[in-house]
């Protein structure tokens, strides 16, 4: 059976045939002439006559009853409604596939409705509604509309939309496509008016938006009541509303708009219009969603439920909205975002942007995977968790992060797969995004297998890791103090370097000694130094700290909702049979090494050598009474062991349980993994820009950009520019390195996206402190003199 994980088909870039309708990212149905074919990873899965409804609604049924598909996806590519879809596998249930077959004909069992051709046409030419008509002839409304749809009825044709005019203080630098439709794509100007139309009606031209993310229209003209636009996107006349600013003192949380330039920079809203382009009409459209959930991120409400503490109003005037959405909002954008697709395309796109701007930190790329527990009620795939040393229900994603420590994509793993499982598609999706690159991939003792090794280096990778068993010390004469200057820190170790053979790899192994501990290194890197390659390798904790960092500030584990999917029934697993078979055979086998370790056996040894007659007959009779009990149990444990060997080692997982076989949905919290990736990546650029102005950087830089993403601002809005000043920090030289990094952005010259208003940052200047020195009818009375 196929694999049904959306994510076994990572970074597809097929190009799609006319006649091929993709049902979701793994699923596609082809046209070819009269026949259709039904293809699920490549495979072909059902082939039937366009003409045969029997079998396309078996096709259709397959695909959800398999977990390949949801309703709404095969409904969408089959031309049918959902109910469609349910109503077919009501009937496959209850009759098999003979029951998707219609008999002509009206169903038996069923009343007539007593709907009369004649009298609804004469009804609906007298203007009545389909609900009127029901209601005279007492029907249901959908029988009218079939019968009406079956008559050939045809309702007249709505009046032509005028094309809306500019209302008066509309900001004409706002310009995109127009609430009339005459634009055929969001940031493209305005068509000519079309024959007919009122010129007057049309507005004044628009210049053609900049380069870079489109800028909407909009017709508001105060940035605090956005009804004319919500007013548009009900009706259908806009994707996505235009950011409109307006002045401010002290605005809540308005220092995260400091981000917006690095958040610019890793291409997030040019890669979510590619994957996506629109979410259809809607007053926060796609590009207001990612930003939402970006600015979400940077200012820690972890999770759409912390929306709740955060006042709409404050969050929506730094979006440049009148409000913010709320969490039933976000949470149905992250599902309609889903339930399109494409979200393994959009890490694709948002990793190839990263190797792009950041090619000089892909020299050594860090591997390894971090365990989301699980602590619902379902029944998941279990796995050691190390931070509570114990085997828990739990989802395991995969992430591969840069010389620097930040991350480059992640992959969750299917059924919590192993390191070792893992390398190779990761590996293989490495090579797309770097090219004629070397690169040493660098992981920890869960990927430690020489024979995958082999692959690894025949694939053109390097290897760098712990070696892993047992290996005997180095004499301390083999090491000497080795100190370099690495990424502008000074580091020294004691270090030995030599050449071994391990699994029949000639590998470099480098070892540090510290105090009596001794940790050997694995590499096929021989051109670099060995303190280069130890500092390499114990920079691994550096993806262990992003780890812990994301779980604290970012609260990767927690779920972003509860849905689940149909699992693969045919992933195999540990067969329970063969554990308790195998149990009952260590068992015995421990039985049998007691009984031969028993100390009674020797005493009746000795006394058959030198003890009496009459004793010797006592000790043979024990004697053949324990070899027999001793020879029962060696029967017992080879009967065991041949029946432990009839047992499958390893089964479908459906045929060890009468449960359904699920897992936990991964479109959304892959998609919200890969926003918190790009938030985090924004942070670490800021914190890169404010170092050389920050001395403890390495130790509080963090601390600080928390800070100033988080503080207040005031707000000012020119017809050119959005200026952000920004409150002072707790102390001068904090506020100091604010500054100089607010210079850097400046520098940027970075419009705020769906806007031409170019970001500029400044920092109030500190109060004055007053040094208050006390008068002279503030000082205390001198003490009186003593007799």
């Amino acid at each position: 059976m196929a694999d049904p994980d959306p994510q076994a088909k990572l970074f597809a870039d097929a190009e799609p045939r006319g006649d091929t309708i993709f049902i979701n990212g793994r699923c596609v149905l082809r046209t070819d002439g009269e026949r259709r074919v039904v293809l699920v990873a490549g495979i072909p899965v059902a082939h039937f006559d366009a003409s045969d409804r029997a079998a396309e609604a078996n096709a259709m049924v397959m695909l959800v009853e398999h977990g390949h598909a949801q309703q709404t996806e095969v409904a969408r590519a089959f031309g049918y409604e959902v109910r469609s879809v349910r109503r077919f596998q009501r009937r496959y249930e209850d009759g098999g596939l003979a029951a998707l077959l219609r008999v002509p004909g009206y169903p038996k069992g069923r009343p007539r409705q007593g709907v009369h051709d004649r009298r609804v046409s004469a009804l609906k030419k007298e203007g009545r509604s389909n609900r009127d008509i029901a209601r005279r002839l007492g029907v249901t409304e959908k029988a009218v509309r079939k019968r009406l749809r079956r008559l050939g009825w045809k309702a007249a044709p709505p009046p032509a939309q005028l094309a809306f005019p500019a209302l008066p203080g509309a900001d004409p630098n706002l310009s995109g496509r127009p609430v009339s439709g005459t634009a055929s794509s969001v940031g493209e100007a305005p068509g000519p008016p079309s024959p007919g139309a009122d010129p007057n009606l049309s507005g004044p031209p628009r210049p053609a938006p900049l380069p870079g993310e489109p800028v909407p229209a909009t017709f508001d003209t105060d940035p605090a009541d956005r009804t004319a636009d919500r007013l548009f996107a009900l009706l259908g006349y806009l994707d996505d509303a235009a950011p409109l600013f307006r002045d401010g003192t002290a605005v809540a949380g308005a220092g995260v708009l400091l981000a917006v330039p690095y958040l610019a920079e890793t291409g997030v809203l040019v890669a979510a219009r590619q994957v996506w382009g629109s979410i259809g009409p809607a007053f926060y459209g796609l590009r207001t969603t990612i930003m939402v959930l970006l600015l979400m991120a940077l200012l820690r409400v972890r999770r759409p439920e912390g929306l709740k503490e955060r006042s709409p109003l404050d969050f929506g005037r730094v979006l440049g909205l009148d409000r913010a959405p709320e969490v039933k909002t976000v949470r149905r954008k992250l599902t309609r975002l889903a339930e399109i697709g494409g979200v393994e395309t959009f890490g694709h796109l948002l990793a190839q942007r990263r190797v792009a701007t950041h090619g000089h930190a892909m020299g050594f790329l860090y591997i390894d995977g971090h365990v989301r527990i699980y602590y619902g009620k379902r029944r998941l795939p279990k796995t050691h968790a190390s931070r509570i040393n114990a085997v828990a229900p739990a989802t395991t994603d995969y992430w591969v992060n840069d010389q620097q420590g930040d991350p480059l994509f992640v992959v969750t793993a299917k059924a919590n797969a192993a390191t070792t499982a893992m390398l190779t598609p990761l590996l293989a999706e490495i090579r797309k995004l770097v090219d004629d690159r070397r690169l040493t991939v660098v992981f920890d003792r869960g990927g430690y297998s020489p024979k995958l090794w082999k692959k690894i280096l025949a694939s053109g990778f390097d290897i760098l890791t712990y070696r892993k068993g047992k290996w005997r010390n180095l004499p301390a004469g083999s090491f000497a103090e080795r100190c370099a200057k690495l990424d502008g820190r000074v580091v020294t170790y004691d270090l030995a370097d030599q050449g071994v053979r391990v699994g029949g790899l000639r590998l470099r192994q480098v070892t540090r000694r510290k105090g009596d501990h001794q940790t050997p290194v694995l590499t096929s890197r021989r051109d670099l130094s060995a303190i280069e390659i130890a500092y390499r390798m114990f920079e691994r904790w550096r993806q262990e700290n992003f780890f812990k960092y994301l779980r604290d500030e970012y609260l990767i584990d927690a779920l972003v909702d509860y849905h689940i999917e149909r699992d693969d029934p045919m992933r195999e697993v540990p067969n329970p049979k063969w554990a308790d078979a195998d149990e009952k055979l260590r068992a015995a086998r421990a039985e049998v090494a007691k009984l031969a370790r028993d100390a009674f056996l020797g005493r009746m040894l000795d006394v058959l050598q030198t003890g009496p007659s009459p004793r010797r007959r006592q000790v043979m009779a024990a004697l053949k009474s324990r070899s027999r009990v001793m020879w029962a149990a060696m029967q017992r444990a080879l009967a065991l062991a041949k029946h432990r060997d009839r047992i499958p080692r390893r089964v479908p997982v459906g045929k060890t349980t009468d449960e359904p076989i699920i897992k936990l949905a991964t479109a959304r919290k892959h998609l919200t993994n890969l926003l918190k990736m790009v938030a985090f990546q924004a942070e670490s650029e800021l914190v890169r820009a404010v170092a050389p102005h920050y001395l403890r950087a390495d130790d509080e830089g963090r601390t600080l950009i928390q800070s100033a993403l988080a503080t207040a601002a005031d707000i000012q809005v020119t017809p050119a520019e959005l200026r952000v000043t920004l409150a002072p920090l707790s102390s001068p030289h904090r506020s100091a390195a604010l500054t100089a990094l607010c210079e850097k952005l400046n520098a940027t010259d970075t419009c705020f996206p769906g806007t031409r208003l170019r970001l500029r940052y400044a920092v109030q200047p500190a109060p004055p402190i007053s040094l208050a020195f006390p008068g002279p009818r503030d000082r205390a009375p001198a003490p009186a003199p003593t007799a």
